[in-house]
Parts: C-alpha cells; sequence; structure tokens
C-alpha cells in the first residue's frame, strides 16, 4: 500500500468516524423519550383515524390525552363512551359520560318539495355547483344532492336516496363530523340522538323571507313564530326569518310540530299521534 493510499483510508476513515460521533452526539441532544402509555391509549382507540375528536388520527389523540393528563373536553365519537371509560380506567382519570350524538339532515327540499326549475349540466360535485348557483331548486340553502357528505362518510352510514334526491343517514352513523364538513351549504348539523333515539329539529335552514322561501320549497321555514310561541321551555331560538331547536334544551314534548303550517318541524321515531277524538253537538231539545 502505498503512502497516497493510505493517506487516503487513514482520511476517510477519520471523517467517518467524526460524522458518527457529531450523529451521536445530535441524535443523544434531540431525542424524544416517548410516554409508553401513548401506546396503551392509542390502542384502545378504534383506529378509525375519523377526525371527529378534533385531531389529525388515534394517535394523535392518544398523544394528546397522555399529555394533558385530562379527559376533559376529550371525545372518541367512533368509540363513543365505552371507549373513554376504558382510557379512564387504564390511566386513571375521571371520565364524563357524553350524551350519544347523530348527524342530522336540515333540509327536506326533496324533488317532490322543491321541483327542479333549472338542469344543471357540470361538475357533479356540491362543493363546485355550490358556487355556480342556488341549486336546481332555486333554494340558496338547501340540499343540491350530488352527495359529497356520503363520499365524505368512512363508515357507510349515508347514502343518496333516488326517489328524493336526498341523502339519508342511517343509524349507525358515529357523528365523525366528516359529513358536516363536507356539505358546502351546512346542511348537516351533529345533534344529540334523543332518548329512544327520539329527536325533534327544524328541517330548513333557509333565511329567506316566508313567501319567497315557501315559493322555493312548500316545507320550507317561512319565519311564522308560532313554534316560538307554543314552547314552553325556550327550546326554539327564532332569528334571521328561521327557527331553530336548541337540542340541549328541547324536552321532546311534541307540542310544537302541531302548530307548523309547512310540516318543517321534524319528529323522528316517536310512536304515531293519536287522533283527536271528534267533538259531537248534542241536539238542542225541543
Amino acid at each position: 500500500m502505498n503512502e497516497i493510499t493510505l493517506i487516503s483510508v487513514i482520511s476517510l476513515g477519520s471523517l467517518g468516524t467524526i460524522a458518527a460521533i457529531i450523529l451521536y452526539m445530535v441524535a443523544q441532544k434531540f431525542k424524544v423519550i416517548e410516554d409508553p402509555r401513548i401506546d396503551i391509549v392509542a390502542d384502545k382507540l378504534p383506529g378509525a383515524n375519523c377526525g371527529g375528536c378534533g385531531y389529525a388520527g388515534c394517535r394523535a389523540l392518544a398523544e394528546e390525552i397522555v399529555r394533558k393528563e385530562s379527559l376533559d373536553g376529550m371525545k372518541c365519537p367512533p368509540g363513543g363512551n365505552e371507549v373513554i371509560s376504558d382510557i379512564a380506567a387504564v390511566l386513571g382519570l375521571e371520565a364524563k359520560e357524553e350524551d350519544p350524538t347523530i348527524a342530522v339532515l336540515r333540509c327536506s327540499g326533496s324533488r317532490e318539495n322543491a321541483p327542479p326549475k333549472v338542469k344543471y349540466e357540470g361538475d357533479i360535485t356540491c362543493a363546485f355547483s355550490h358556487s355556480l348557483f342556488a341549486g336546481e331548486g332555486g333554494c340558496p340553502n338547501g340540499c343540491l344532492g350530488y352527495g359529497d357528505c356520503v363520499v365524505s362518510c368512512d363508515f357507510d352510514a349515508m347514502y343518496m336516496e333516488e326517489e328524493t334526491g336526498l341523502p339519508i343517514i342511517k343509524d349507525n352513523c358515529v357523528s365523525c363530523g366528516a359529513c358536516v364538513k363536507a356539505c358546502p351549504r351546512n346542511i348537516v348539523e351533529i345533534r344529540k340522538r334523543g332518548k329512544k333515539d327520539r329527536r325533534i329539529f327544524v328541517s330548513c335552514i333557509n333565511i329567506e323571507k316566508g313567501g319567497v322561501a315557501r315559493k322555493n320549497c312548500k316545507v320550507a321555514c317561512i319565519g311564522c313564530g308560532k313554534c316560538v310561541k307554543e314552547c314552553k321551555f325556550d327550546a326554539i331560538i327564532f332569528e334571521n326569518n328561521l327557527a331553530y331547536i336548541d337540542f340541549n334544551k328541547c324536552t321532546l314534548c311534541r307540542k310544537c310540530p302541531p302548530v307548523c303550517p309547512t310540516g318543517a318541524i321534524h319528529e323522528l321515531n316517536f310512536p304515531p299521534r293519536k287522533p283527536r277524538p271528534e267533538t259531537r253537538t248534542e241536539p238542542a231539545e225541543a
């Protein structure tokens, strides 16, 4: 081995050694010791990575729970209270039980209720068509019917009904909120499931004045305020020509749906109403 070769070998070896030392020192300086509890919590989560908890995925949620050492404000829509309770037991924390929730479609603008006035030909997505026009039925706030919400659902909890042109939300909805984010009209809302899966809500978000709203959809809220006057629990808010039922205050008394002149208030999963008894007038005695 000549002198030049020897010098090259020694130089390269020295450079390699120095680089290794530097890399080792950097690794020691910036190494992150991960709390082993993160893996335990992550294993308890369903692994759906739906984002319904407000974090990038199940792993991110697990990291935040361990970092805060608290379950306040933490939720896992697919897992529900059972998963949160399991995590609380593992970490020795307290978990507040949350009321189950579900996505609700606040629009009844079907093809029958809001007949098409124009025919749209273009990109068949709600996001794109929303930027172009009010919709085939003319309601600027109603469902466009192109199924962006259905595409966004990873739990097979929604489908488009061919007859009505509206999405249907099934009972297996985990309220992850993906459909809420996907809808450009904001007509999908996360609400409490309610006792025995019963819910009452205004199925309309049109803020136009009554006559205009009714012209585009025969079951639109016309802002008459009759439901507000009927509610004894201050559960109905009236703003911008539109009624809204606060599900935190609503007692499911069922008094508001019958007074709505357009049928904009929906009541789900209740038993049929009993027919009102006919009033009989006794003939006057001669």
